[in-house]
C-alpha cells in the first residue's frame, strides 16, 4: 500500500531527494567546515518571511532531527511593521512548513521610512540589534541569518566597485555589542538559484523585502546596486559559467602577500612593512633550492 504524504512531508522529501546535493549537502558543508554549531547551542533562527530564511528554518529542523549533536532552536520572527497581508503570508507559510514561530513586534519600518539618507542601512542595523536583544532575552547564544552564496559574491563585488575595498561577509562572527553572542550563516554555501528552483518545484511563494522604501521605489531598478551586480554577474556567466564558483573560491584563497595594502584589526598595513623580510625569505629559499639541485661533481 502506497503511503500518502502530506504537503509538508513532500516538501521535506524534496530536500532529501531532488535537492539533496544542492541544498542539504551545501548546508551541511557550511555547518561542518565553518564549525557553526556546538553542543548545547541555543540558536535563534531568524525568520524574515523570505525564501532564504524559511528554507534555512526547515533545514535546521531536519538537522536537529538527524544530528548526534544536541542543540536547541527558537524560530524567531520580528515583525518590523509588515502589512497585514504580508504578516498573514508569513504565518501561513510557517504553518505549512510546520515551523513554530516566536513573534515579536517593532516599529523599524516606520523609523527607517522617514530617513532620507541610507534607510536600508539603518533598517538592517536596527533589525540586527533587535534580533540580538530578543535572542539574548530568550537565552540564545547564537542567531542564524539566511545569507546565501550569491549574497557573499554580490557583497564582494559591491564593496570593490562602490566602496573601494575588498570585503565580504563571513560564515560566523562574534557580536561587538552583545558579549557571548555569535552570528552564524549556515546558508553560506547554498546558491540562490537552487533555492528558487526548490520553491518553484514545491509551488511555494514567500514575501520579498516588504519594506515601505522598497515598495515606493519598486519601479526604479537603478536604486539597487545589488540588482545591478546580479545583472552583471548573469551577463558574465554567459561566457564564463564558473564565474560565481571562482569568486567564491577566491575568497577562501586570498594571497595577502600579493596585495599592496590591507586592513586588519582596524589598522591599515602596507606590503612595505614586510617587504625586506619577504625578500630575505625568498633569497634563502632560492639558495636552498640551488643547493639541492647542485650536481655532486660540482661540490
Amino acid at each position: 500500500m502506497t503511503r500518502i504524504l502530506s504537503r509538508e512531508q513532500e516538501i521535506e522529501r524534496s530536500i532529501f531527494k531532488t535537492y539533496k546535493s544542492v541544498l542539504w549537502a551545501p548546508f551541511l558543508t557550511a555547518v561542518n567546515d565553518y564549525q557553526l554549531i556546538q553542543e548545547n547551542d541555543r540558536i535563534a533562527v531568524c525568520i524574515s518571511g523570505g525564501k532564504d530564511s524559511m528554507l534555512m528554518a526547515k533545514l535546521f529542523q531536519l538537522l536537529q532531527r538527524h544530528s548526534d549533536i544536541p542543540f536547541e532552536l527558537v524560530f524567531l520572527m520580528m515583525d518590523p511593521g509588515y502589512t497585514p497581508e504580508n504578516r498573514k503570508k508569513i504565518e501561513e507559510n510557517a504553518a505549512l512548513l510546520q515551523i513554530p514561530l516566536t513573534i515579536f513586534e517593532t516599529n523599524i519600518f516606520a523609523v527607517a521610512d522617514i530617513q532620507k539618507n541610507k534607510p536600508c542601512y539603518l533598517c538592517a542595523r536596527m533589525r540586527r540589534g533587535h534580533l540580538y536583544n530578543k535572542a539574548k532575552e530568550l537565552s540564545c547564544n547564537k542567531i542564524a541569518l539566511g545569507h546565501h552564496l550569491n549574497d557573499v559574491i554580490e557583497t564582494t563585488v559591491m564593496a570593490m566597485f562602490w566602496s573601494s575595498k575588498l570585503e565580504t561577509i563571513i560564515p560566523k562572527s562574534h557580536s561587538e555589542n552583545f558579549p557571548g553572542m555569535e552570528l552564524i550563516r549556515p546558508m553560506y554555501c547554498v546558491r540562490e538559484e537552487n533555492i528558487r528552483n526548490w520553491c518553484a518545484a514545491n509551488d511555494l511563494s514567500f514575501i520579498q523585502c516588504a519594506c515601505r522604501f522598497t515598495e515606493k521605489n519598486a519601479q526604479d531598478e537603478s536604486i539597487s546596486k545589488r540588482q545591478e551586480v546580479k545583472k552583471l554577474l548573469k551577463e558574465l556567466k554567459k561566457t564564463n559559467p564558473e564565474i560565481e564558483h571562482n569568486i567564491f573560491k577566491a575568497l577562501h584563497a586570498v594571497q595577502i602577500e600579493s596585495f599592496p595594502g590591507y586592513k586588519a584589526n582596524g589598522k591599515m598595513h602596507s606590503f612595505l612593512e614586510n617587504y625586506e623580510h619577504f625578500g630575505k625569505l625568498i633569497s634563502a629559499d632560492e639558495a636552498e633550492e640551488a643547493q639541492r639541485l647542485k650536481k655532486p661533481d660540482e661540490s
